[in-house]
């Protein structure tokens, strides 16, 4: 049973832009005019402007915004300007990784091992939290777990035989086996009502600031790029 109402309505209206990017990609959607913009060496890849403009360039391959009509998703100016952020996206993603050789399988050992004493934001919560700052951490985590799942369906054409049939079978857990209610989209929306949050899909896409866009940015640029097809399956494993 659910514990809120649900809703078929999942869009929104578009966000306020956070610089000269995503200002005249977001003015050019409003408008419906051309996009001419493109990132420059200046522009920081992980910061609000560059990754809002990111975040909007893919919503419009998910519930799209209520003000933008729905044949700008395949628009050729917004994909060029979307294929130009991703490259700057990925560059310094790819930047930051440690390149020693391994395996998959050594990786997956290190990330299924939690340690019982660390840091990092799990926890301080743990250790320190206060209520309002998991409420702060649910709220803005909600721009991930509104859409958990969607991208890595992306992967699943582009997947034959074991991986194919392994992979949906995380999917349809994900998507709640077969139950409506049981969506894990569904279940952090009840968690964001249960602590007086809004759970509709992108509520708080104004207050997030770029490390909450971020990892949604790149499990979305995973799902669409069949390249990358192998980091989508590994993304939804870890």
């Amino acid at each position: 049973m659910y514990l809120r109402t649900p809703t078929a309505a999942v869009s929104r209206a578009l966000p306020a832009p956070r610089g000269c990017l995503s200002e005249r990609l977001i003015t050019a959607l409003r408008d419906g005019t051309d996009v001419a913009t493109d990132p420059t060496p200046g522009d920081d890849p992980f910061g609000d402007d560059v990754q809002l403009a990111l975040y909007v360039a893919y919503e419009l391959h998910y519930a799209g915004f209520t003000d933008v009509v729905g044949d700008r998703e395949w628009d050729p100016g917004i994909i060029a300007l979307r294929t130009a952020l991703e490259r700057l996206f990925l560059d310094a993603v790819r930047a930051g990784l440690d390149t020693a050789p391994t395996t998959a399988e050594a990786l997956m050992d290190e990330l299924s091992v939690e340690p019982v004493h660390g840091v990092g934001l799990s926890f301080r919560l743990r250790d320190n939290g206060t209520w309002q700052q998991y409420r702060d951490l649910f709220a803005l985590r909600s721009l991930y777990h509104l859409k958990e799942a969607d991208p890595h369906a992306w992967a699943i054409p582009r997947l034959r035989r074991t991986a194919k049939a392994a992979f949906v079978a995380v999917e349809f857990d994900e998507f709640g086996g077969g139950r409506g209610e049981s969506v894990h989209q569904e279940l952090f929306a009840d968690l964001l009502a249960a602590a007086d949050l809004d759970p509709a899909y992108l509520a708080y896409l104004d207050r997030a600031p770029a490390w909450a866009l971020a990892p949604v940015n790149l499990m979305s640029c995973f799902g669409l790029h069949r390249s990358l097809r192998g980091a989508t399956v590994g993304h939804l494993a870890a």
